[in-house]
């Protein structure tokens, strides 16, 4: 009886080891194949390209210029001055008026101007009869030669007075020297005005030209009547057709540089003491192939350009300018129309590095997916409740 329950404790032992044995060996199993699965996705995972941005090189017009800046200036442009002291009696013009040479901007009091004018003009006049009738006695010899002489003397002498009376008469309307428009009024009306004193500025702005200094090694290329674009800042950047006007004939030795003048073809809006940048075109090519500059690498003082290959990978190519502009260089060789460089992201790119376009997939967009169904299906077998025993059983 004993051995009997013995052998029963025995087998039932075995059994219940046998079970956990199945279970350890079921569980290992599984994480090994879930472990497989991870190393096989991994292994299909597509490296990812750097983020860039393309365009393709196209043909154009490009030019080659001199560049230069400064202050605009009006060459015509001369500052009035009062020739004599009296009381402003009528001011005639104000600040923004356009004026021609000779207008009167300002008459002074002059009434003792004007009697003294009129008083040298009664003496003159007098004077000449008196001579008038020395002379017809003088030519029948009834007078002496001093006499004479004395008389014709005092008739030059008032003619010179009556001229500086007269000047001096005129000194009381003050004139524009130049035509233009007054950009000062130093003067009101009633004011005591002193001999020398400032009273105007006057302006001719068609007159205005910018000097610009330019590198000697540039001289070569300098020739009068040369297109030049004028370009204001302040009126967001807007540009204006000049042309050089002059051409210093010596070079600063302390600058190396040639002053230029420049003219203008239509001033517009500009005005004197604005701040201009001025281009002077040298060269011309009406169907260049255009490279954006923005799309310029730069390693030293060699330019590159990425070039998109096949495959999404870039290749490093050198860029030797033949002309270049504000926005473009046109290379010498190397190049063709249609070629796709990076203009966007190529900081830090390196030559054969692999690059990813906007609007290209996820290359493991799909990858994911599967992964994402297959731990599903995972999921689904392992919550599955285990076979009923009595079905078994059955």
């Amino acid at each position: 009886m004993t051995n009997r329950f013995e052998f029963k404790g025995l087998l039932a032992g075995a059994v219940l080891l046998a079970c956990f044995s199945l279970g350890g060996c079921s569980w290992k199993a599984t994480e090994a194949a879930k472990k497989a699965e991870k190393d096989k996705n991994d292994e299909k995972k597509k490296e990812r390209g750097v983020p860039v941005e393309v365009a393709k090189i196209a043909r154009g017009p490009i030019e080659e210029v001199i560049t230069a800046s400064n202050h605009l200036e009006a060459e015509a442009e001369v500052k009035v001055y009062s020739r004599t002291a009296n009381l402003v009696a009528e001011l005639l013009v104000e600040e923004g008026d356009r004026v021609v040479k000779d207008q009167v901007l300002v008459r002074l009091e002059d009434t003792d101007q004007r009697l003294a004018y009129k008083k040298t003009q009664s003496q003159l006049a007098q004077s000449a009869a008196e001579f008038a009738r020395t002379e017809r006695m003088f030519q029948e010899a009834l007078v002496p030669q001093k006499e004479y002489d004395d008389q014709k003397g005092r008739l030059e002498q008032l003619k010179i007075s009556l001229e500086e009376a007269a000047r001096q008469l005129d000194f009381t309307e003050i004139k524009a020297p130049i035509a233009g428009t007054i950009t000062t009024r130093l003067v009101k009306l009633g004011d005591q005005v002193n001999g020398n004193q400032h009273l105007f500025d006057i302006v001719d702005f068609d007159s205005i030209v910018a000097r610009v200094y330019v590198a000697e090694s540039h001289l070569a290329h300098l020739k009068l009547d040369q297109t030049v674009r004028i370009i204001a800042k302040s009126l967001n950047d807007k540009s204006f057709t000049g042309y050089v006007k002059r051409i210093a004939p010596v070079v600063d030795k302390n600058s190396g540089t040639v002053k230029v003048t420049l003219g203008l073809r239509d001033r517009g809006e500009l005005r004197p003491g604005m701040y201009v940048d001025a281009e002077l075109v040298i060269a011309t090519h009406p169907n260049a192939l255009l490279i954006p500059k923005r799309a310029i690498a730069y390693g030293g003082d060699q330019m590159f350009v990425y070039r998109l290959q096949p495959g999404r990978k870039v290749k490093r190519v050198l860029v030797t300018p033949l002309l270049s502009d504000r926005d473009h260089v046109e290379p010498v060789d190397g190049f063709e129309e249609g070629d796709e460089i990076v203009i966007a992201g190529q900081t830090g790119l390196r030559n054969d590095a692999l690059v990813e376009l906007p609007g290209d997939p996820d290359p493991n967009a799909v990858l994911e997916g599967d992964k994402g169904e297959k731990a599903g299906a995972n999921a689904a077998t392992t919550n599955a409740p285990p076979p009923d025993s009595s079905d078994k059983a059955n």
